[in-house]
């Protein structure tokens, strides 16, 4: 009998040989048993649990972190903080009298001395900046603490982001939002805020003069002294002496945009009650902007919004179908100074929403219920006149000067621009006073302080051979303009050109002229880069040199060609950082310089008792001398003269590019390049001006705004 083999019952596993290929499917034998698949989902399942409850327990723990940290804020913020005895000067509270109008003269403010820091301060230059707009934030936000004595007049306690205001006019994003109070600006650098407006100065005596509303209500007017001063009050809408100009709407501060949104919404009530006419619905549904440029388009763009998305929604839809948006620009095209790809794609995105452009037409007259505006026919080349009922005009056709503007350049002899102020490529203002090497303060009158008329030409001229002049009065913004004009300083530069003194330029003289006025006016650079040909084609006589008369006529053409800057924020904030960057350069001069002069006039006895003596004192008296103290009493001597050519290069304006929103779609200029397009131009727009704000807080709020605007549409409230 044969022995029993026992037989093995496990399943074959097949094993593929080392050159099984790998794309092959391997054999399946009838004995595998696949995973079951509910212990697969269970697995799954387990997984998904954990995750989610790591999510929710980290989600609970930052929230409980979150609660704890607004606690510990809160028990911290809340508390009772004792103010007894705090010190004031007594000039503060009784300030004495003077000046040409015998006002008060704050020479003393009532916070100077409350503090350490500010008790330090006190007797530091005192550097004044009158409006709160982007050049006098630009000056604050790059100042350094304790350098200067600093004060801000403004009749707004707020700085405006200007650039969103058409947004703030429909409701995109609130009032609120685009405000900083120049308070908390102001506070980084321990300076003042006075809520006034500027209304005269006195420049011979230093002396602001400004207007403020007392306790009873009153308007009443005092003098702020100042060392240097700093104008950036900005501009006012241009007239064109067009008539009936007080039913516009103007859009240049955050009351501007407030008063729109109210008539918008009213516009929208009155034109959906059953009681009003066919007539006057159209008239109360259409809106005319005068103004192509980007304040003009950007609220052209933002009316079609909100009509398009919020109108349709909460209103009845036949007032949607009446709504007409009119744009009056009396150029050839809407955002003329953008390249051509950018007119064209912003021009054709309004004719697809419906937007009616009309184009070379200036407007004559505004009436409460219409505006009239004249147009060439193109079939007839006749002018015609024609007539745009209405309830809403926006007018937005350039700047002109404010009252305080008006009143400065009255009073400087050279000052013949009709928009704005005239300063140089250090930003002072022309003919204002400066100090030179010597000592003496010069204006566009005479030497300061002496007797009759004086011509001074001279002794500027000879003061920036000597390394330049000092500047107490400067202007940015809207409301000044950099001069383009170099006839002015052909004397000058012929003097430090002329080398061999015969009266002419050579060539190689010439090449020294033109890097002189390079220095002197960066906007020319572009203009001076052919420098042999401007020689051989102004050289008339062909004598290889030039004339006094062939310069004139050469530098005349050079300035003719200089585009002046455009008055927007974007200049005027790299102006304000520039004089912010100034001014402290200036500051550590100005101390090293004090210290240098105190020094050399010390004897040496006040030398030894200086070291030994540790009350001795320093003190300044900025605007003429330097007193030092010691044990053997005082000394003074003359303030450290600082010329603004030997702290800083001119101003250099750096264009950074141009954009503008057109209604869910955004354009962007950067000279040479362009873009355009729909949502991602748009939210690329968004994250230019959200990083350009104030604050850690208005980015917060702007961002707010847009979510509640993109989930909850617009506050249609009427506040």
């Amino acid at each position: 009998m044969l022995p029993r083999t026992r037989l093995c019952c496990r399943p074959l596993v097949y094993r593929a040989p080392l050159g099984h290929p790998a794309g092959l499917p391997r054999p399946r034998f009838a004995s595998s048993t696949p995973p079951a698949s509910g212990s697969l989902l269970v697995r799954r399942s387990i997984f998904v649990a954990r995750w989610c409850g790591y999510l929710l327990f980290s989600s609970t723990l930052g929230l409980v972190a979150l609660t704890g940290a607004f606690f510990v804020h809160d028990a911290f913020t809340y508390t009772d903080k004792h103010v007894d005895r705090v010190p004031v000067s007594p000039l503060a509270l009784n300030p004495e009298r003077g000046g040409p109008k015998n006002l008060p003269i704050a020479s003393a403010l009532v916070g100077d001395i409350e503090d350490d820091f500010n008790r330090s301060i006190a007797g530091r230059p005192r550097l004044v900046i009158v409006g709160g707009g982007w050049g006098a934030v630009g000056v604050l936000q790059s100042l350094k603490p304790g350098d200067y004595h600093v004060t801000i007049v403004s009749p707004e306690t707020f700085a405006t982001f200007t650039p969103l205001l058409p947004s703030a006019a429909v409701g995109t994003v609130q009032a609120r939002t685009l405000v900083e109070p120049l308070r908390k600006i102001v506070a980084r650098i321990h300076g003042h805020f006075i809520a006034a407006k500027a209304v005269d100065l006195v420049m011979n005596e230093k002396l602001l003069e400004i207007e403020t509303i007392s306790s009873s209500g009153e308007p009443g007017r005092m003098y702020l002294p100042y060392d240097k001063l700093v104008i950036s009050v900005g501009s006012t809408s241009a007239t064109h002496g067009v008539s009936g100009l007080e039913h516009c709407f103007q859009l240049k501060t955050i009351s501007d945009a407030r008063a729109i949104r109210r008539r918008i919404i009213d516009n929208f009530e009155t034109a959906s009650l059953p009681t009003t006419s066919v007539e006057d619905r159209k008239r109360l549904l259409s809106f005319v902007i005068c103004g192509g440029g980007p304040t003009g388009v950007e609220s052209a763009a933002e009316i079609w919004d909100l009509c398009q998305e919020d109108l349709m929604n909460y209103y009845p839809k036949l007032l949607r179908e009446q709504v007409s948006i009119h744009v009056i620009q009396s150029r050839e095209h809407i955002l003329n100074t953008y390249s051509e790809s950018i007119w064209n794609y912003a021009e054709a995105k309004f004719k697809r929403d419906g937007v009616n452009l009309v184009t070379s037409a200036r407007v004559s007259e505004v009436h409460p219920d219409k505006v009239v505006f004249t147009s060439r026919n193109p079939q007839t080349s006749t002018i015609e006149t024609y007539e745009l009922p209405t309830n809403f005009v926006l007018w937005s056709t350039g700047i002109a000067m404010n009252p305080f503007t008006q009143r400065l350049s009255s009073l400087l002899p050279n000052q013949t621009h009709l928009k704005a102020i005239e300063v140089d490529s250090h930003l002072r203002v022309k003919g204002a006073p400066v100090r030179l090497p010597n000592g003496e303060r010069v204006g566009a009158w005479g030497v300061v302080g002496a007797e009759g008329e004086e011509d001074v030409m001279d002794r500027i001229m000879k003061a920036n051979l000597n390394g330049g002049e000092e500047g107490e009065v400067y202007a940015i913004g809207d409301c000044a303009t950099i001069e383009t004009s170099l006839v002015p300083y052909l004397l000058e530069l012929v003097e430090e050109a002329d080398r061999d003194k015969n009266g002419k330029i050579d060539f190689g003289e010439w090449e020294i002229m033109v890097n002189r006025i390079k220095l002197k006016m960066p906007m020319a650079e572009k203009h001076l880069d052919k420098v042999r040909e401007l020689f051989q084609l102004y050289d008339s006589d062909k004598d290889e040199s030039l004339t006094l008369n062939e310069l004139t006529v050469l530098l005349q053409e050079i300035g003719n060609k200089i585009t002046a800057l455009p008055a927007t924020a974007q200049v005027a904030a790299q102006q304000g950082k520039y004089l912010g960057s100034k001014f402290t350069k200036y500051a550590r001069a100005f101390d090293h310089q004090r210290e240098a002069a105190v020094a050399a006039a010390a004897t040496p006895s006040d030398a030894t008792d200086s070291d030994t003596n540790p009350a001795t004192t320093s003190s300044i008296n900025p605007a003429t001398t330097v007193t030092s103290t010691t044990s053997n009493g005082s000394h003074t001597h003359p303030t450290p003269i600082l010329p603004d050519e030997s702290i800083s290069k001119p101003f250099r304006y750096s264009h950074l590019g141009s954009l503008a929103y057109i209604g869910n779609a955004a354009v962007f200029d950067w000279g040479q390049y362009s873009f355009t397009g729909g949502l991602a131009a748009m939210y690329a727009w968004r994250s230019v001006y959200w990083s350009e704000q104030v604050s850690a807080r208005t980015r917060a709020l702007l961002m707010i705004d847009w979510v509640i605007r993109g989930v909850w549409g617009r506050d249609l409230s009427r506040l």
